[in-house]
């Protein structure tokens, strides 16, 4: 259980809400696009993962980042994060309103998670080396195999920007940063995806001073 002491404590401090990031993790981008496309007011904190606060380690009982605290709330898991700020702070929406989509937006973000994250995840720790080449080629062709979706519709399966957006591009965002290419003519439709994501006003209030560099 949580000290409810230290929540009141931190919570009449800060704002009453306040996100602790890693500046250079897509876990933490994607919740930051969130709360960017929202409009909220929140206190953020750029936290090294090599040295966390002992305020983190007090709040979260797993010592992650992202981690959101809103009043006497405390998230620490990005997914979660994300549909609580899309249910709490409504407009815009960033899901689906029938049940049908809203779940097959649910699977998109785990499948981004099973196929996708775990890639992004193994080349940001170790980018050299065979397993990193077999990493980045796996990425790349997965991605290029989506690319043709977006010739249909502006966003990822979907009419609307929706919160798989906010999975699906922070990990495009960080791609070249990660050494891979993609093919601009085989992949036209997703590259002009990109441009129309990368340049919405709620994405580029998302990006941290680290992520500006990566591109």
């Amino acid at each position: 259980m949580y000290n409810e002491e230290l929540l009141m404590s931190v919570a009449t401090k800060r704002s009453s809400m306040t996100f602790f990031s890693d500046s250079d993790d897509h876990y933490s981008h994607r919740v930051r696009v969130v709360l960017a496309e929202k409009g909220v007011t929140f206190d953020l904190l750029d936290i090294d993962p090599n040295k966390k606060p002992e305020e983190l380690a007090d709040l979260n009982p797993y010592n992650s980042l992202p981690t959101l605290l809103d009043r006497d709330l405390v998230l620490y898991e990005s997914k979660v994060m994300m549909e609580y700020l899309d249910e709490r702070f409504p407009h815009p929406p960033l899901l689906p309103v029938f049940p049908v989509a809203r779940a097959q937006s649910r699977l998109w973000v785990y499948r981004i998670e099973k196929e996708w994250s775990p890639l992004v995840e193994q080349l940001t720790n170790e980018p050299t080396g065979k397993k990193a080449d077999k990493a980045r080629k796996e990425l790349r062709e997965s991605i290029i195999g989506v690319a043709p979706i977006f010739a249909d519709r502006p966003f990822f399966m979907s009419d609307e920007f929706s919160l798989v957006d906010c999975c699906v591009l922070p990990i495009l965002w960080r791609l070249k940063h990660l050494g891979i290419e993609l093919p601009e003519k085989q992949v036209k439709p997703l590259l002009d995806y990109m441009e129309r994501c990368f340049n919405r006003d709620g994405f580029i209030d998302s990006l941290s001073e680290v992520e500006r560099e990566m591109r």
